[in-house]
């Protein structure tokens, strides 16, 4: 197995090194790094393919229908750690996320940007699908919610360096769109090789099953999932795309809204982990999805009462307030999972929620044109039905309990 020549240490003997080495701190060092190169992709996206590719609503929504192909594919993880270790593919990803960023500004065209973000997709996909699987894998339950958080918070502050020092220094020193995804690009794929020499081959104490698994106890799980991932694309390809579209953003500007939503998710992530160990996935879905709703309807209301670009940086920075809690469904699944179903169950639940978003980015693109009203419409909707899936999340779930239509008091079978 690919991997296995470097040392291998168990999470128990792992707890005797020292602290920046130790797998938490593998779990942090990568979520300073994936941001390096994604946070800068996103952040100079829109103005690159309008000012270097010409796109319009319907190119923007292909692009990002590709992008999402590799999400869709994300049950190949499943195969792939037969041959490869989880923490090796996971770093491996993160290489490729780095090296495709970096050649982003190379293909200034439809056709080379469907190629390159097809790259660095597979790269960020896999590495978000094996990230998510060995954080569940080692972190302890009781102590999951609030390490989320914090990993968010470090992530988000990662991000933020991005897009600061794309704000500084644009305009400042005139720079272009090749040399800043060079950079940030090549950062990232140094640190996750980097990363493959110096830290050990952590051991999970929990052997995880190689083969593609769907229980029948878990499908609320897969459908939180399914509506989740609907729901962020129309966000991610459409409301960054607005304020570039409609209100005019230049690369400082847009990049400057994403440093305010960044510093207020730096504030709140620790503290939503900590809401959610205390009131419970239950309580936390509910307020996401209701938020998620009004904010939807209140984006639809910009382009009929033209509330102005103030209003739409506010819902744009109240909207990942919420996406933080999201959080809450990693932990709902780590309470109902069998241990050696993390691992496939987290490829499993990547591709249902990546289902919608290989389609709808390129569908609601052409809507776009007619209606961007329709599109937040159709968000808010989304969001509506999440909100009623989250009521049937209990307050205590653990297996044998994974919604309110079952209470069994005995654990579930294999088979489920």
């Amino acid at each position: 197995m690919i991997g296995d020549r470097s040392p291998r240490m168990s999470l128990a003997d792992a707890a005797h090194l020292p602290v920046w080495r130790r797998p938490v701190a593998l779990l942090v060092v990568m979520a300073i790094a994936m941001p390096i190169a994604f946070a800068t992709w996103s952040a100079l996206l829109n103005n690159f393919v309008v000012e270097m590719a010409g796109f319009d609503g319907s190119d923007i929504g292909w692009l990002h229908t590709v992008r999402e192909i590799p999400g869709f594919l994300a049950v190949g993880v499943i195969f792939l750690i037969i041959f490869v270790r989880e923490q090796v593919l996971g770093l491996v990803s993160l290489a490729l996320l780095g090296v495709a960023t970096a050649m982003t500004a190379q293909f200034p065209s439809l056709q080379g940007l469907l190629i390159i973000t097809l790259l660095s997709s597979i790269g960020f996909h896999y590495y978000e699908t094996v990230n998510q699987s060995l954080q569940l894998q080692w972190i302890d339950k009781k102590k999951a919610p609030q390490t989320l958080g914090w990993l968010l918070s470090v992530g988000s502050a990662s991000t933020l360096v991005a897009y600061l020092l794309i704000v500084l220094t644009w305009r400042a020193f005139d720079l272009s769109y090749d040399l800043v995804y060079w950079v940030s690009g090549g950062a990232t794929a140094l640190i996750a090789l980097v990363c493959l020499r110096f830290f050990p081959q952590f051991e999970s104490p929990n052997p995880q099953t190689k083969k593609m698994i769907l229980r029948r106890r878990y499908w609320l799980y897969y459908a939180l999932q399914f509506m989740s991932g609907a729901r962020r694309q129309i966000f991610v390809v459409f409301a960054g795309f607005m304020m570039v579209e409609r209100y005019g953003f230049d690369v400082h500007q847009i990049t400057a809204l994403f440093m305010v939503t960044l510093l207020t998710n730096m504030v709140a992530a620790p503290f939503l982990g900590r809401a959610v160990g205390f009131f419970g996935e239950r309580a936390a879905l509910l307020v996401e999805y209701a938020g998620l709703t009004l904010v939807f309807l209140l984006y639809a209301g910009l382009y009929w009462f033209d509330w102005g670009v103030w209003m739409a940086g506010a819902l744009y920075v109240v909207n990942h307030i919420f996406f933080s809690l999201a959080l809450a469904i990693k932990t709902y699944f780590q309470k109902i999972a069998a241990p050696g179903d993390i691992a496939p169950t987290a490829a499993v639940a990547f591709t249902i929620n990546h289902i919608a978003a290989v389609f709808l980015p390129a569908g609601l693109g052409y809507l776009w044109l007619v209606s961007p009203i329709a599109v937040f419409f159709t968000a808010a909707g989304m969001a509506a039905v999440s909100l009623g899936l989250s009521t049937l999340v209990p307050r205590h779930p653990e297996p044998g309990n994974e919604t309110i239509l079952r209470r069994a008091a005995a654990a579930p079978t294999a088979a489920e």
